[in-house]
């Protein structure tokens, strides 16, 4: 299926017994059928899966799970990891604590601050091998607004003139978490990071290592340069590029409601959340999926 082909019913696989059902054209999908409270039998986690890789995202409602019941999800995908900076459940190192942008709470002095520092992003590209996927559930949510938005990088990529995606087979790009994170910590802090977590290069497209799409993998949160160009050069063309996320025909946007999750393949997409709540609270959870490193194959 060409990255732009739209999802239809009529064309999906057997998920198990599970209903999947596309929530737009390109990426998303909501399922139901199931219970995440209870575990689940290996062949509705490959229904997942399966359902992931092809939607890029999918959706669940009505779902009041534990910490316990979290982490358990998480874990049917892959080992989980924590996170430097982000702030987590008390008694639950794996589970993020995410109240506004880069996990901190809201309050007037700062909404301006880190309304600024929202951005498009794919997560933790900072690492050598950034997450798979992530799950997030609401725990807290205001009565409107506070959406999330994700847009299909391999769809982004499908509509690049020839002529730019032969420009960009084999390039790279510098991630740093100072880019995003920089400047809301001291610099002892910063020094610290930077210590931890040393700017990586990851490739400008990235070959899915499930489904072999390619995607483009560069994100306005943590990818500071296009790297073997001349600077002018490579700032247009990282613009250039990071422009392209913001296009609505790429994108799904989510709706939260009480107790819903969402699973979203991190190497597939980028994601929005939208900071339009305030003075509003708005909680919500977070396990990631640890992934691996990623590379490009013409």
């Amino acid at each position: 299926m060409n990255a732009l082909t739209p999802i239809s019913a009529g064309d999906a696989p057997d998920y198990a017994g599970l209903t999947v059902t596309p929530a737009g054209p390109v990426l998303g999908a909501e399922i139901s059928g199931l219970d995440l409270t209870k575990p689940l039998e290996p062949e509705i986690v490959a229904a997942i899966r399966a359902a992931l890789l092809r939607h890029k995202v999918v959706f669940f409602r009505d779902q009041d799970i534990s910490h316990e019941d979290h982490v358990r999800f998480g874990r049917y995908f892959g080992d989980l990891e924590g996170h430097p900076v982000t702030a987590h459940v008390p008694g639950y190192p794996e589970i993020l604590h995410i109240e506004a942008a880069d996990g901190m709470k809201l309050r007037e002095a700062i909404v301006p601050i880190v309304r600024a520092a929202n951005k498009w992003h794919t997560d933790v590209t900072f690492r050598p091998a950034p997450s798979m996927g992530g799950v997030l559930r609401a725990r807290t949510l205001p009565p409107s607004g506070g959406d999330t938005l994700f847009a299909d990088t391999a769809a982004i990529y499908a509509d690049l003139p020839q002529a730019l995606k032969d420009k960009l087979a084999g390039l790279t790009a510098e991630h740093d978490i100072l880019q995003s994170y920089g400047y809301r910590i001291d610099e002892a802090k910063r020094q610290e990071l930077r210590a931890a977590y040393p700017p990586q290069a990851h490739p400008v497209v990235r070959t899915h290592p499930e489904t072999g799409q390619p995607h483009l993998f560069v994100n306005k949160v943590f990818t500071t340069r296009i790297l073997g160009l001349p600077e002018d050069e490579a700032a247009g063309l990282l613009a250039e590029l990071l422009d392209r996320v913001k296009a609505p025909e790429y994108q799904v946007r989510f709706r939260w409601s009480p107790n819903a999750i969402v699973f979203w393949d991190n190497r597939a997409t980028q994601h929005y959340a939208v900071l339009d709540y305030w003075p509003v609270e708005r909680v919500v959870e977070r396990v990631t999926i640890k992934g691996d490193a990623p590379y490009f194959r013409a």
